[in-house]
């Protein structure tokens, strides 16, 4: 049983990173499948397919990036977690790494991130931090 399943996606996502391996595998769900939207766009992943288990769950295969052998997502980093929530008002958004990262937000809006919850003037979690 995983109590955190993004912290779970997040973390096998860091590990296949540190195999090299052109891609991996978790569980789907809606959280899931957003927070890989935003990672997509954002260009941090190629991209990602669902595929339908046997048992009506559902699954995605996600394609990671390299750019010259290196992971493109140099560090991927929980900030919200099941024992501490972690929001931000708009003013207090954090910027990571001076701009040349994202923050990925959970807003009354959608899962976006931290410069689209700027330019639509919302807050909301702060889910985790790419790099």
């Amino acid at each position: 049983m995983v109590n955190d399943p993004l912290g779970d996606m997040l973390t096998r996502i860091r590990n296949a990173h540190m195999r090299n391996k052109t891609s991996c595998s978790t569980p789907g769900s809606k959280l899931r499948a957003h927070v890989l939207d935003v990672l997509q766009s954002e260009g941090y992943i190629r991209g990602y397919t669902q595929t339908e288990l046997t048992n009506g769950r559902t699954e995605f295969e996600i394609e990671l990036k390299y750019y010259d052998g290196a992971p493109v997502i140099r560090e991927l980093q929980r900030v919200s977690k099941p024992g501490r929530r972690v929001y931000a008002s708009v003013d207090n958004l954090p910027r990571v790494a001076n701009g040349l990262g994202i923050s990925i937000l959970s807003t009354p809006k959608g899962v976006m991130a931290d410069h689209d919850a700027r330019d639509n003037n919302v807050g909301g979690e702060i889910l985790c931090r790419v790099f």
